[in-house]
């Protein structure tokens, strides 16, 4: 991402879960009434647009569902870490999620950290205070320039405590990181979090990134990369992220893709809503 831009990536995420949110409620796979109002207006019509006349479809299958799918297991994840006792909860490259918002858990003690960069940090904080006058107090946003700056330091600094049992969401951010520092964000969550912690992120299958398999919206991410900042860099091979995560201090991997994703939340009336392949999310704990 360039220095001072906030990320359009994360924009369109957070449209995206908008546009879901508008469904009717018994076809909605999430709903967040917050994400209409983390972009602006030109950006949505436009999407709205281009969703409606099935661009973005055309352009890459499958993808709208699996973005959905991917908040709702996600969603799915914390919920579950949070009735097991997770004691803070990080979200590593937040951009404009709103879970901390959403989830009445936090309200009762549990503390949320908002990792990012902080361009895209500034406009999200604009954002929230016309949403909600202040932020909530159980949220801490942690401004990491990861050029000039360490996770592990400016989290400390913060006030994250390395001995919690702690849910780690990182959502959408891998594919941009090169493989040193995905291995240094994996070695920070198994030295510096408590007993029984967890991970969750989402990753490219190495078939998909090399281009063994078809994907327009891959020829369109990188495409724009000079617009954007955000370059594709990092991909597992396909069947190897159980064995990937092991190496590096992990426990109990549970790997899901588009068959599962489709199954656990396209049925009835969204059958017919195709999830794109070549993508998985993955949880695991530490050791």
């Amino acid at each position: 991402m360039k220095k001072n831009q906030t990320s359009t990536t994360a924009l369109g995420i957070a449209l995206n879960r908008a546009l879901e949110s508008e469904r009717p409620a018994d076809e909605r796979i999430i709903f967040d009434p917050y994400a209409r109002q983390m972009a602006p207006d030109w950006m949505y019509w436009m999407m709205k647009f281009f969703t409606a006349i099935g661009y973005g479809e055309m352009r890459g299958p499958g993808v709208q569902a699996f973005l959905t799918a991917r908040e709702r297991y996600v969603d799915d994840a914390l919920q579950t870490a949070l009735s097991e006792g997770a004691q803070q909860v990080v979200i590593l490259g937040a951009g404009y999620d709103s879970r901390a918002y959403r989830f009445p858990e936090f309200t009762r003690g549990v503390t949320v950290f908002e990792v990012d960069h902080p361009a895209t940090q500034a406009d999200k904080l604009a954002k929230l205070g016309r949403i909600f006058g202040k932020i909530p107090a159980h949220v801490i946003f942690v401004a990491v320039d990861f050029e000039i700056q360490s996770l592990e330091e400016r989290l400390v600094v913060c006030g994250y405590r390395p001995d919690l049992k702690t849910f780690f969401i990182w959502q959408g951010v891998v594919y941009y990181l090169d493989p040193s520092s995905v291995d240094s964000t994996l070695s920070f969550i198994r030295r510096c979090s408590g007993p029984g912690s967890s991970v969750i992120f989402d990753y490219m299958y190495r078939s998909t990134f090399d281009g063994v398999t078809g994907h327009g919206e891959l020829s369109s991410l990188r495409r724009y990369r000079r617009f954007t900042g955000e370059g594709l860099k990092f991909a597992i091979p396909d069947g190897q992220v159980a064995a990937f995560l092991e190496a590096r201090g992990f426990t109990g991997v549970k790997d899901v893709g588009a068959q599962e994703l489709k199954e656990l939340y396209f049925q009835g009336k969204n059958s017919s809503r195709r999830v794109a392949g070549g993508y998985g999310i993955v949880s695991a704990t530490v050791l």
